[in-house]
């Protein structure tokens, strides 16, 4: 491990300006579940770390004006206590649960997982799926946007070295939209996924609306499927359409062909996954459309 200087702000105006002050040779450190293992083997220095672990202004779960805010320091374990997370997008627990083991849960954060940026993350599709946007700060101020702009390429991200992420805001529209997250890897724990996939749809009058469907581990960032979308929406419901939009999904990917799986398996995957995400998120639209019924 090379040589750097440690910086601890108090805020988040401090951890701006530390990052403004030792820009461009400059490293956030939050969890650390991914980056500890990187520095250790770099050859140069990181120059100068930031350690946002304990800043508040990155902490926190709560609804606001513009739908749930999460907090960009929040933890992997936290998304799966939280009631907040449960009663609105209960998806979100299950893509936390497959991160890493508990440890890395109780220690990475969800800014961290975006902010890398590997093509496999497991928070990233259920966010996608559900039209997420990203607060990010600077000295010039904070800008928000859709998370789909906030990704580049693998482990590159918008930001700039001065700058930070500072929460994901789920649309109030989307509060309680069906949606379910699926995972495929070479064990049940600690796996990177092959593929995995969210599908979110509303159901209205019987007919597919508002559909999402993204995908990751499939092209250099986590992406949508739109083709696939506009196969279902405004139609019935019905499991051949489901099914096609499986087979239109995998058109919209470009997988590798590695050795961890053949291209043709990772396609086949795409898929299955589709499917199953899809047709989860349908069920969940008519457990919740029977319940209001019981209730009125």
């Amino acid at each position: 491990m090379k040589p750097f200087n440690f910086v601890k702000p108090d805020d988040q105006e401090a951890v701006i300006a530390a990052l403004a002050a030792h820009s461009p040779n400059v490293r956030i450190l939050a969890g650390g579940t991914d980056y500890l293992v990187e520095l250790k083997h770099v050859s140069q220095s990181p120059g100068t770390i930031v350690d946002v672990s304990q800043i508040a202004e990155l902490k926190g779960i709560e609804e606001t004006e513009d739908g749930l805010r999460i907090g960009a320091g929040v933890t992997h374990s936290a998304i799966m206590a939280d009631p907040l997370i449960e009663k609105h997008v209960p998806a979100m627990i299950h893509a936390a649960h497959t991160i890493g083991a508990v440890q890395t849960r109780n220690l990475g954060t969800l800014g961290g997982n975006l902010v890398t940026c590997v093509p496999s993350m497991d928070s990233g599709p259920t966010l996608v799926a559900l039209d997420a946007e990203v607060t990010v700060a600077g000295p010039d101020g904070s800008r928000r946007m859709p998370l789909t702009e906030f990704f580049v390429g693998p482990r590159k991200t918008i930001l700039a070295p001065h700058e930070l992420l500072m929460d994901v805001i789920i649309p109030k529209r989307n509060l309680g939209k069906p949606t379910n997250f699926y995972k495929f890897g070479l064990r049940k724990g600690q796996a990177l996924a092959l593929v995995n996939a969210a599908s979110s749809l509303w159901v209205e009058d019987g007919k597919f609306k508002d559909v999402r469907i993204s995908l990751g581990a499939v092209s250099p960032v986590v992406v949508r499927a739109p083709k696939a979308e506009a196969a279902l929406e405004g139609k019935p419901v019905s499991d051949d359409l489901i099914s096609e939009a499986g087979k239109i999904a995998i058109t919209e990917c470009n997988p590798i062909d590695d050795f961890r799986a053949s291209l043709d398996y990772r396609k086949d995957l795409i898929d299955v996954l589709t499917r199953r995400t899809l047709q989860a998120a349908v069920e969940i639209a008519a457990q919740k459309q029977k319940r209001k019924k019981q209730w009125t």
